[in-house]
């Protein structure tokens, strides 16, 4: 991932103890920091407090337990959430599901429609999530995502190197044409 251009790393461990995530982030810190690569666990704030990682990904803004200063984000399904996360302080959202996604399996997808309107409303980064692949990227762009988060398209990718280049270069051309 880190060779295919990707900006940013989630540690994702529902089934993990804290202890168990600990040290899967310490030993996955040792290789992302090493490309100044930022880490950042979902869901455990506790663990910043174990390992050296860049930031957390909560349900509830939570940066009191990291112990540190570190990025807080926050995953929203809404324009309203994505609004309210905000102003609770979220330093960045996940927007979304914007199609069906194991990862999120609770969430009704929320389509493409909100996704311009929530780049206009919300003044941090936000990353378009949920059932992101290659294949879909540039129909997520071209409603208006500048920042997405792709899971099983990458992870099941035969070659994850070159996938993550071409959703990097995919990004990047759509963004300096909307953006010259």
């Amino acid at each position: 991932m880190i060779e295919g251009g990707v900006d940013l790393i989630q540690l994702r461990g529902k089934n993990k103890s804290i202890d168990e995530l600990a040290d899967i982030a310490a030993a996955l810190h040792e290789i992302t920091s090493r490309s100044s690569m930022p880490l950042i666990v979902n869901d455990h704030a506790e663990v910043a407090r174990k390992a050296s990682v860049e930031g957390v990904h909560v349900g509830q803004v939570a940066r009191r337990k990291t112990g540190r200063t570190v990025l807080v984000g926050k995953s929203t399904h809404s324009l309203e959430q994505a609004r309210a996360a905000r102003a609770e302080g979220a330093d960045y959202i996940g927007f979304g599901p914007i199609f069906a996604t194991p990862t999120k399996p609770d969430y009704a997808p929320i389509g493409l429609s909100e996704i311009k309107n929530v780049h206009s409303d919300v003044t941090v980064p936000i990353f378009c999530i949920g059932g992101i692949k290659l294949d879909n990227l540039e129909e997520i762009i071209a409603a208006g995502a500048q920042r997405v988060a792709i899971v099983s398209g990458l992870l099941k990718a035969s070659d994850i190197i070159e996938y993550a280049r071409a959703c990097k270069k995919l990004l990047t051309l759509k963004s300096a044409i909307r953006n010259p």
